[in-house]
C-alpha cells in the first residue's frame, strides 16, 4: 500500500503546510488562484472510491485531475481557457457530459473579478460579485453540477468572501451556499485557512488596522450531497483499504499521545 502523503483532516478547521503535497506536482503552483492539492486530496479520500469519475468544471491548471489520477480515480477537467491538453474547453454552465455520469464534482470558482482570467467575454471571472449577474451565472453552474452528478454522490465548492476598500462587503460564501442548498443536502461547512502571500506583508496588516477592516483569513469549503430521495441521510462513500492504511499510519501518533497523557498523569 502506497504511503499517504498526508493524513486527512478531522475537524472543520483545515490547514495545509504547502500548496502541493510531496510527490509528483499537482497542477501548477504558479497558476494564479490555484487550489491547494491537500484540499482536493482530503475530499477524494473521504467521498470517493477508486475508479470513480471526478469532474472539475473550472479546472484551472489541472490540480484536481492530477490528485484524482494519483489516487486511482478517473478525472475530467473543463475550462474556458484550457492550460493543457487533458483539459477540455467548455463553459461550466454547459458541460459536454451526460446526465448522472460524475461520482464527485469539485469546483473552485472565481471570487468576483479580482483576477484577470483568459476565458474571454463569457468568463464568470469578469463579473463582479457585487452584482447579481455573478450569482445568476453561478446558479447555472450549480444547476449543471447537479445534472451531471450521480444521485447519492458528493460535490464540494471552495470559495472566499471579498472586500474591497471603499465598496460594500461581499458575502460570496453565504450567497453561493444559498444557491447550493436549493439543489443539494448539506454535509458540512469547512473553514480552510488562507496562505495568500499578501497575508505575510506587514503593510497589509497595518492598512487593515488603520482603515479598520479585515483581511480574508479563510476560505469556505461547502460539502454537499445529491439525494436520491428528499430527506435521505448521505450514504458513506470511501475506499475501505485506504481507511485501513491511514488508521495504521495514525497508530504511532495515537501511541505517542497515550505516552504523553500517561506521563502527565504520573507527574500529578
Amino acid at each position: 500500500m502506497k504511503k499517504h502523503p498526508t493524513l486527512r483532516q478531522t475537524t472543520t478547521l483545515w490547514d495545509y503546510p504547502a500548496q502541493n503535497y510531496p510527490g509528483a506536482p499537482q497542477g501548477d503552483i504558479g497558476y494564479t488562484g490555484a487550489t491547494p492539492s491537500y484540499i482536493i486530496w482530503n475530499l477524494l479520500q473521504r467521498y470517493t472510491k477508486k475508479k470513480d469519475l471526478v469532474v472539475d468544471p473550472m479546472c484551472g491548471s489541472g490540480t484536481t485531475i492530477d490528485v484524482a489520477r494519483e489516487l486511482g480515480r478517473r478525472a475530467l477537467g473543463y475550462d474556458l481557457a484550457p492550460t493543457r491538453k487533458d483539459i477540455f474547453r467548455a463553459d461550466a454552465r454547459r458541460l459536454p457530459l451526460e446526465t448522472g455520469k460524475a461520482d464527485f464534482v469539485f469546483i473552485d470558482p472565481p471570487y468576483s473579478d479580482h483576477i484577470q482570467y483568459a476565458g474571454g467575454a463569457d468568463c464568470i471571472g469578469r463579473l463582479s460579485a457585487a452584482d447579481d449577474a455573478y450569482y445568476e451565472a453561478m446558479a447555472k453552474v450549480i444547476s449543471e453540477i447537479h445534472r451531471v452528478l450521480r444521485p447519492a454522490r458528493y460535490m464540494a465548492l471552495y470559495v472566499s468572501d471579498s472586500y474591497e476598500k471603499g465598496k460594500p462587503f461581499m458575502p460570496i460564501g453565504f450567497r453561493l451556499y444559498a444557491l447550493l442548498a436549493e439543489f443539494f443536502a448539506t454535509v458540512d461547512i469547512i473553514a480552510v485557512r488562507r496562505h495568500n502571500a499578501k497575508l505575510f506583508r506587514n503593510n497589509w496588516h497595518s492598512a487593515a488596522v488603520e482603515h479598520n477592516y479585515f483581511l480574508r483569513g479563510f476560505h469556505y469549503l461547502f460539502i454537499m450531497y445529491k439525494e436520491e430521495r428528499r430527506g435521505e441521510l448521505p450514504r458513506p462513500r470511501f475506499d475501505e483499504q485506504e481507511v485501513r492504511a491511514e488508521l495504521e499510519a495514525r497508530r504511532p501518533l495515537r501511541d505517542g499521545q497515550k505516552q504523553i497523557q500517561k506521563g502527565r498523569g504520573d507527574g500529578g
